[in-house]
């Protein structure tokens, strides 16, 4: 904070025309700089880029927000903007009140890595806002990724560049501490954190995860002083009741696979994790009709080999024998071996073959490829710009694609050439 303080000067001066804040998610930027503008009372404009689907929503989003900085406008208007060029222009006639003339006006733009995916002159015009407009005006970029990733080829202004660290252990453990139960003491919660840390630490350092985990298994840690068989200065009592229960929680950090009504009674009747329906990977997953059938398609083609296409998906493919079709390799099983890549014209030959009515090669079918790809049911392999075409891996397990085949009434089994 202090460095902020000292980069932002005093409130008449000119500061840098942008500073770049970046660092990993809950490492207090946001909170920071929000607290720091509210406290000093800095005139300034906030905005989520997220919110924003166009640069056109971006831009009058900032104005609307501008507009209602100055205590002439008592109720704000919408205003229309298109480009940057008219941006600048109003910009300039929205900070032409008294009280915003002689202070610098702070533009800070949350989940700045959106401005990536707009028009190519909007980063660059943010970046220069200051010498376009000719006024008193700094805009704060908020993002966790480098400006590496943020830098333009054709070059722009460098921002003042500022990075937050992750909290360090001691930090989280003051911040959580911070949230202990009114009904029990500061010290007893501050031991409970003590022990998640030390559990979780070395795999999450999200502050918002460790708080979520903090709140879902402090109930399981009171259990013996609730019951009376123990105080709350019976360290050792209490770690190994809940040793057992953090350690099925480890499993799904970061999943959200279950919600935490669904975690408290998993505990309650002291099941094992996998024990509840969509706990384990990806087995909750709920898919369009067709791209379930991608899906099998995908791990038909994955685990059977290509010359045996023929075999399964052709009605007339004349006598073919298990003998002599798989001499050499007779003893080994493709699932050992795991799954191999496949061209796309492969998975769309098996999908036609395999759907009982036809469909056709549309956009709609290859926009399903592309959110299996996104939900890491498929495994794009080298670049879908290659010339002969892209190549996919299918990732999921046996268990979980026999599942999904029994809801579209589709015997997998049958098609696997490992059971033949």
């Amino acid at each position: 904070m202090s460095t902020l303080l000292s980069v932002f000067g005093e409130r008449q001066q000119y500061s840098f025309p942008s500073i770049f804040i970046y660092g990993h998610t809950s490492s207090g930027k946001t909170y920071v700089l929000q607290t720091l503008l509210k406290t000093l009372e800095l005139p300034h404009v906030f905005v989520n880029c997220i919110e924003c689907s166009t640069s056109r929503l971006l831009l009058e989003k900032i104005l609307s927000q501008l507009q209602s900085l100055s205590s002439k406008t008592k109720h704000a208007s919408h205003i229309s903007c298109d480009t940057l060029n008219q941006f600048v222009c109003l910009f300039k006639q929205e900070i032409m009140a008294e009280e915003l003339q002689n202070e610098t006006i702070y533009i800070v733009l949350d989940k700045a890595e959106q401005l990536r995916e707009m028009e190519a002159n909007v980063l660059p015009a943010f970046l220069r806002l200051q010498e376009l407009a000719d006024r008193n005006v700094t805009v704060i970029l908020v993002t966790e990724i480098v400006w590496e990733l943020f830098r333009p080829n054709t070059g722009c202004f460098e921002p003042f560049t500022l990075y937050f660290p992750d909290y360090s252990i001691g930090h989280l453990q003051k911040i959580l501490s911070h949230d202990h139960p009114p009904e029990y003491s500061a010290d007893f919660y501050a031991a409970y954190i003590n022990i998640l840390l030390g559990v979780f630490y070395t795999v999450c350092r999200d502050l918002k995860e460790l708080r979520h985990l903090a709140a879902l298994n402090f109930s399981k840690y009171c259990e013996p002083v609730v019951k009376g068989e123990a105080n709350e200065r019976d360290t050792r009592r209490l770690w190994k009741n809940i040793e057992s229960h953090l350690k099925k929680a480890m499993q799904t950090v970061y999943l959200r696979e279950v919600s935490s009504s669904q975690w408290e009674r998993l505990q309650q009747d002291d099941g094992e994790p996998g024990q509840v329906k969509g706990l384990s990977a990806h087995t909750h997953v709920e898919l369009p009709y067709y791209s379930k059938f991608l899906l099998i398609a995908a791990y038909l083609a994955s685990y059977n080999p290509s010359r045996s296409d023929k075999r399964f998906f052709l009605k007339h493919h004349g006598k073919m024998k298990r003998t002599t079709f798989l001499k050499k390799h007779e003893k080994t099983s493709n699932h050992l071996l795991g799954p191999k890549p496949f061209p796309l014209d492969r998975l769309l030959a098996i999908l036609y073959s395999i759907v009982d009515k036809r469909v056709a090669p549309t956009g709609n079918i290859f926009s399903q490829i592309s959110s299996l790809v996104t939900l890491q049911l498929l495994t794009l392999v080298g670049h879908d710009d290659q010339l002969d075409g892209p190549r996919y891996k299918c990732t999921v397990s046996l268990d979980f694609i026999r599942a999904i085949a029994r809801t579209v009434n589709f015997d997998i089994i049958k098609y696997l050439y490992d059971f033949l």
